[in-house]
């Protein structure tokens, strides 16, 4: 053997070990770490140090999808660690969309810095439901998709300490859709499945942070009906109803569209204890919604907005997708099945 020769074979093994770190290095921030749901360390980015949260539980939109996705984007393109928390069967372990009372892992929440919330109609333990609860009362702040102004439905435990919170509560008239987020369920107003949504963002908010490099904003699910907004609300984004369901699909003439109804809106919520946070609502948020570049990235500036981190939101985020995404269409009875959160470190 030529002298020496020995060295340069360790050398290259040794750098071949090093390259396969780093690859393994790289790959884990965007695998599940066990637990009842999946976490996404934060990479390089503004939001390092920052925890968000993101509870997924809605029978319809496919938020057991669509979150993950916003999840990667936020921790691989911004720094941001994540933990998605599903709504499971408690038998399997499954993620189950219908599953309506066990969020398990919600106690995340206590060190979060900030919730991203899409639930529909859910009756949490009280033992759960405390730790939404706490959260919501500190100060923090929120960001709601679609169905969350009516996240909750207290039917079969009408005694709970947080029955008001119901969506269609009389003791907190609205609960917590109208009285936290600006306003609860009350109709869909374009033709659900039928008629598409234009995004038109309001002319004197076009400088907000959260609509920094936000344009071409369309998505397939429809205008939810908003009858009124707090006085502290501020319209973001009107939503025109169109004809059909193509982003080039003309508007609906007539009374859809006079007046337009808001579908991205801010407000602030002072909570018990006297404690305010800032509230970021859109109705939309169906996971092939945010196949839309423009609502991707209105989600991630709302991030860094509620977060007090405007001064580092670069002028036009990254929202490129972590992987392949091709979300399911919307319906109900169309979720995945046999699902765990585990099986997330495979896609």
């Amino acid at each position: 053997m030529v002298p020496g020769a020995h060295i340069t074979v360790m050398s290259r093994v040794c750098w071949l070990l090093i390259l396969i770190l780093i690859l393994i290095l790289i790959r884990i921030p965007l695998m599940a770490r066990g637990g009842p749901g999946v976490q996404y360390a934060g990479q390089a980015g503004p939001g390092r140090g920052k925890h968000i949260v993101l509870l997924a539980g809605d029978e319809e939109y496919r938020s057991e999808e669509g979150l993950p996705m916003l999840a990667k984007i936020l921790a691989a393109r911004h720094g941001f660690d994540c933990t998605v928390l599903f709504t499971l069967n408690p038998a399997t372990g499954d993620i189950d969309p219908k599953c309506q009372t066990n969020l398990p892992g919600i106690e995340a929440l206590d060190g979060a810095d900030l919730c991203v919330m899409q639930l529909r109609f859910r009756e949490l333990p009280d033992g759960q439901m405390k730790h939404f609860v706490d959260y919501l009362n500190s100060g923090r702040p929120i960001i709601a998709l679609r169905t969350s102004t009516h996240a909750f439905a207290y039917q079969r435990n009408k005694h709970s300490p947080y029955a008001k919170y119901d969506w269609s509560s009389r003791d907190w008239p609205g609960g917590f859709g109208k009285q936290v987020l600006g306003e609860t369920w009350i109709s869909h107003h374009g033709a659900h499945g039928v008629q598409s949504t234009r995004g038109l963002i309001a002319p004197a908010a076009k400088d907000h942070p959260v609509l920094h490099g936000v344009s071409d904003l369309w998505w397939p699910s429809d205008v939810y009906s908003v009858t009124s907004l707090p006085a502290n609300a501020r319209v973001l984004v009107w939503g025109q109803v169109l004809s059909g369901m193509k982003p080039d699909d003309p508007p609906v003439a007539g009374a859809k569209n006079e007046p337009l109804m808001p579908v991205v809106w801010v407000r602030d919520y002072t909570g018990d204890g006297g404690k305010t946070a800032k509230v970021v609502v859109t109705t939309a948020g169906a996971a092939v919604d945010l196949q839309n570049e423009g609502l991707r990235r209105l989600l991630v500036n709302a991030c860094y907005w509620t977060l007090g981190l405007e001064d580092k939101m670069p002028p036009r985020a990254d929202v490129a997708c972590v992987g392949e995404y091709k979300p399911s269409f919307f319906g109900f009875g169309k979720s995945k099945k046999g699902v765990k959160p585990s099986d997330l470190n495979h896609e």
